[in-house]
């Protein structure tokens, strides 16, 4: 195998039928249907993008609000408690210095004074627990932050600062949440909030819940460092609520989708594929020599789908005319046929008759045998196209075992008398061949026969034909004592029987083959079956 004829490993053959594509396999309603939905689906994108992009103006504008409320709220109260830690740790340290400091204590509880009524309390204690200002407060456990360091923790409802002071004093303030609230409460402002202080470590103390909603709502949260050890107000509000409306909207457009894609399915459904799938059933159905009739399954709606029907229909009546011209001419021609072989046959009848006439009136011998030679090869020619007219009818072929029997009955009766002991055997298979090869056939086996009947007038001759192997062969096989080789035998087959018996396998397309030891002829002979 030459470079140029070798092909890479898994390489499909040039002539492969191409892989059907998965759209080419599905049925044309499902392709319009998906056709309708792409085509539609722009529509769609839009209208959703401009739902979604009022929304996000929605969101913004709730935004910007929270922001500013935000903003506003945790100025007021990072401002308040910077104010009041720093009261805080200038009060611990003049306590610090003078534990006896009345006005310093006093100072530090008119700053606080304006927060009392909410339940803001204050105390400063020295590095025993002694209280020197304010009074005790009982809260959990606090750590003790370092001097100057201001530590905030959510204990109970509030929010409680420690300042930390020299050799282990402190200054703690308690603020309730409501009083937390009332600080970062944002002036004017209406939409409903919710806030928190968030702690570094992640406690909260919530100041104001947000309004539970059984609305699907979003929520915008802000959240603003105060400035004071990590502590942060956190402020959410309800976005841009998704309403029932809203929802309504949103499945409105996406059915509106998908009801004009099946809509346009129906109706292409409708009007063209079922009626072409009724029309390719008809056409399906049809038989030749009927009429095409489109309407039988119903209306047809498309006008061009009628028009097609309509033609359909006229060629349909075509067809049934020109099957019906044919079927007349046919039977014209199968009567003129049956006439011509009628008058070959008595054509053949007459010559035989003529030939059999002219042998009586011979004058000798060697004449009468030539005239029953000629008229044996007549007989032949005659059995052949006799069975040939018979078979006419069903045209399977000849019956070749009739034939061959009909003519061995024919030889002998047309012997001379000095052959009066001529015996012919057959042991013949049925088979069926074409006229061509029973006529080549019938003249063949009169040759043959004559050749032994030239040779041995008394001769026994046996004719056999079996079936090969192969299902359209057979084989033919003459056997004589008389067909030994001989000089009588050479001398004939050099004058006169050796070249038509010759052509007449040529004709046959096979080989005639002659044992000089055993008499035999045999030759393959082509069979179109058996009866």
């Amino acid at each position: 195998m030459t470079g140029a004829d070798q092909k890479p490993l898994g390489t499909a053959p040039a002539d492969a039928p191409p892989h059907p594509h998965l759209l080419s396999t599905m049925p044309t309603g499902a392709k319009v249907f998906l056709i309708l939905v792409a085509s539609l689906l722009p529509l769609a994108v839009i209208a959703m993008l401009t739902n979604l992009r009022t929304t996000r103006f929605a969101d913004a504008e709730a935004q910007a609000r929270l922001s500013a409320a935000a903003q506003e709220s945790s100025g007021a109260l990072a401002t308040t408690l910077a104010n009041h830690v720093a009261e805080l740790r200038e009060g611990l340290g003049a306590l610090e210095r003078n534990p006896n400091d009345a006005p310093s204590c006093t100072r530090v509880a008119g700053a606080l004074a304006a927060y009392s009524e909410t339940g803001t309390r204050f105390s400063i204690a020295d590095a025993t627990g002694t209280v020197l200002c304010g009074r005790r407060l009982n809260l959990s456990s606090f750590a003790q932050p370092r001097a100057g360091e201001v530590r905030a923790t959510v204990t109970g409802d509030g929010l409680a600062l420690r300042v930390g002071g020299a050799s282990g004093s402190s200054a703690t303030v308690f603020y309730p949440a409501v009083a937390l609230a009332q600080l970062a409460r944002p002036s004017g402002f209406v939409p409903d909030y919710g806030s928190a202080l968030v702690l570094e470590d992640g406690e909260r103390l919530t100041l104001r819940a947000l309004a539970k909603d059984s609305r699907v709502v979003r929520h915008e949260t802000a959240r603003t460092e105060l400035g004071i050890e990590g502590l942060s107000l956190q402020m959410t509000m309800p976005g841009a609520p998704i309403t029932g409306p809203l929802l309504i909207a949103t499945a409105l457009l996406i059915m509106m989708w998908l009801a004009a894609a099946a809509i346009g399915w129906f109706v292409v459904d409708r009007l063209l594929i079922r009626p072409l799938r009724r029309l390719r059933r008809i056409v399906r159905d049809y038989q030749p020599g009927e009429v095409i009739d489109p309407t039988i399954y119903g209306h047809l709606p498309a006008a061009e789908i009628r028009e097609l029907g309509d033609t359909f229909r006229d060629i349909s009546r075509t067809v049934q005319a020109h099957e019906a011209e044919l079927a007349e001419g046919l039977v014209r021609q199968t009567r003129l046929t049956r006439e011509v072989h009628h008058r070959v046959k008595n054509n053949l009848q007459v010559i035989a008759s003529l030939i059999n006439f002219h042998a009586r009136g011979a004058k000798s011998v060697e004449a009468t045998e030539a005239y029953a030679s000629i008229q044996r090869r007549v007989d032949a020619l005659a059995v052949v196209h006799r069975h040939h007219y018979a078979e006419m009818e069903e045209t399977r072929g000849l019956e070749l075992r009739s034939v061959i029997g009909e003519l061995a009955s024919n030889i002998r009766a047309t012997a001379p008398d000095r052959t009066a002991t001529l015996g012919i055997t057959l042991e013949v298979e049925p088979f069926l061949v074409t006229q061509d090869t029973a006529v080549a056939v019938s003249f063949l086996l009169t040759e043959i026969i004559e050749l032994a009947m030239s040779c041995n007038p008394a001769a026994q001759i046996r004719i056999s034909m079996k079936g090969l192997p192969e299902s359209n062969r057979a084989t033919l096989r003459v056997v004589s004592p008389a067909l030994i080789d001989s000089p009588q035998l050479a001398v004939l087959l050099d004058n006169r029987y050796s070249r038509v018996m010759t052509g007449l396998a040529r004709q046959l397309r096979t080989q005639l083959h002659h044992d000089p030891l055993s008499g035999a002829y045999d030759t393959s002979i082509a069979v179109t079956g058996k009866p």
